[in-house]
């Protein structure tokens, strides 16, 4: 397989500029695992001593590192500002609508939601707004942060993003590229994979795997890239499926070069040994992180930040020429 370091590289993202109000205070970490988002609602706390407490429920599923890092950010944001926050997960719309509706039940002073279905989950939040709780929104589903009466939305623009990745992959020399989607139904993966076909300027293929069985979706790119050999790059959508796809095009004997969004040690270990050519980073510890920032704003001073834009965390890339900076943050969970 190429390595593509090697490849002519054009001028880095730049990732987007945060809202200047927020100034955080000793962004200091620790790696606390956990937010693999079982069925059952995994969960994690932050005790504190102050009087606000509030709570995440995002979409993460189970043995997802990237949900490991935001879980990292809004618990660490909960040490350093003395409030309390407590994490859960589901990958399922319905539970994780549920999840929301129990943190109503208990009254908690602020809620932080990730929205890959916004639809599913538009009932729980309008219930949660119209009991006066202020919700946040993070990740995905910024279009309908607003309507459903969040305060404020912090994510990337997925489509932005998508655009980027595609310019990458153009300037890098493909014409023909795999999009790897492993959440069915996820309006933000079909952003990327979107904004990618305008970033390229040709029609990205899409491919559909299941992120729960990665041995399966190896076999299924292995078998995508073996029946058409006019594939030349694939772009998987998560840190999780990226090594699945390295490994894809090794078992097809398949000479492409292997993108892919987000970060993990997997990830960075692939880009310094050039099985992965970059990473689309969007800083996922500032989505747990800011949004408990802004609750805690929004409750002592009636804060709000991003004028009704969302708060952009990405995107930026990741590639030979930046990874071994990261590399160290990344393992301490903050990247």
């Amino acid at each position: 397989m190429r390595n593509w370091h090697t490849m002519a590289r054009p001028t880095r993202l730049l990732a987007l500029a945060l809202a200047a109000p927020l100034l955080l205070v000793g962004c200091s970490t620790e790696n606390s695992g956990g937010g693999d988002g079982d069925s059952g609602g995994d969960s994690g706390g932050a005790s504190a001593s102050g009087d606000l407490d509030f709570a995440v429920v995002t979409h993460g599923s189970a043995g997802d590192a990237f949900w490991d890092v935001v879980q990292n950010g809004a618990e660490a944001a909960g040490e350093d500002l003395g409030v309390g926050v407590d994490y859960q997960s589901d990958g399922d719309p319905q539970r994780q609508s549920q999840l929301i509706e129990a943190a109503v039940n208990q009254d908690v002073d602020g809620i932080v939601v990730s929205m890959a279905n916004p639809d599913a989950l538009q009932d729980s939040i309008t219930a949660a707004v119209e009991a006066g709780i202020p919700v946040v929104t993070i990740n995905s589903g910024a279009a309908q942060s607003a309507e459903f009466g969040a305060i404020g939305h912090v994510g990337q623009d997925e489509t932005i993003a998508g655009i980027g990745a595609g310019q990458r992959l153009a300037a890098d020399g493909a014409q023909n590229v795999l999009c790897v989607v492993h959440e069915a139904g996820n309006i933000g993966l079909e952003q990327r994979c979107a904004g990618a076909s305008q970033g390229l300027a040709t029609d990205v293929r899409l491919l559909q795997v299941d992120i729960n069985d990665l041995q399966s979706a190896q076999s299924t790119i292995t078998s995508q890239l073996q029946s058409d050999d006019s594939i030349d790059a694939v772009l998987t959508l998560n840190s999780a499926v990226a090594p699945v796809a390295a490994a894809a095009a090794s078992d097809a004997g398949a000479d492409v070069e292997i993108a892919t969004f987000d970060l993990n040690g997997d990830v960075i270990a692939a880009i310094q040994d050039g099985s992965v050519a970059f990473a689309v980073d969007q800083q996922q510890f500032e989505q747990g992180y800011l949004p408990i920032v802004m609750l805690k704003l929004y409750a002592e001073n009636l804060n709000t930040v991003g004028g009704g834009q969302a708060v952009l965390t990405g995107p930026g890339i990741v590639d030979s020429e930046n990874v071994d900076e990261i590399a160290e943050l990344a393992s301490a969970g903050t990247r």
